[in-house]
């Protein structure tokens, strides 16, 4: 394959993905790949994670990446390319309100609960939790409805997955 070819095959791939997250439902390109929106949102939220302190690390992105992989299959090129639009969506959006009810209607309250670990996990990544990551958090676990009990569990097992240990961590 020519290297064109592969750009325009790529490009090709993120405009379906970006259009499947702001279709309409009525629409075709929303009928096809829910999917698509479903981990365009998760990722949108993991990047924010990554990104929501002024200083993140190559292992944070590494969890981005890590959580995507467990979280959805997907190959290392469809998986580049969604952190690539993530990254990029993420830049634009206004809000995180549009990702968070994507998942709230295509997620199980167990499967919202798995993401909040993998948000956890971002989060902990560099081994500290910052001011900004624990408000944004905190702020994800209300848009996502997740009770406050299981929402401390979450932290607890995503701060462990990740090996961080933070004795001075903010109060809740």
């Amino acid at each position: 394959m020519f290297e064109w070819e592969r750009s325009t095959t790529m490009f090709a791939n993120l405009r379906d993905l970006f259009n499947s997250l702001t279709a309409g439902p009525s629409s075709a390109a929303a009928a096809k790949g829910p999917d698509h929106a479903l981990q365009l949102a998760a990722a949108v939220l993991l990047v924010e994670v990554m990104r929501s302190d002024e200083d993140y690390s190559p292992a944070e992105r590494t969890a981005v990446v890590q959580a995507l992989r467990n979280k959805f299959t997907l190959g290392d090129d469809e998986l580049a390319r969604l952190m690539d639009l993530a990254d990029a969506t993420s830049r634009d959006a206004p809000d995180l309100y549009s990702f968070t009810s994507r998942l709230n209607k295509g997620f199980s309250a167990e499967q919202k609960l798995r993401m909040v670990e993998y948000l956890w996990q971002v989060a902990y990544a560099d081994g500290t939790l910052s001011h900004h990551e624990n408000h944004l958090m905190r702020k994800l676990g209300d848009l996502l409805y997740i009770p406050r009990g299981d929402f401390i569990a979450a932290k607890q097992r995503g701060r462990a997955a990740a090996g961080a240990v933070e004795p001075d961590a903010p109060a809740e």
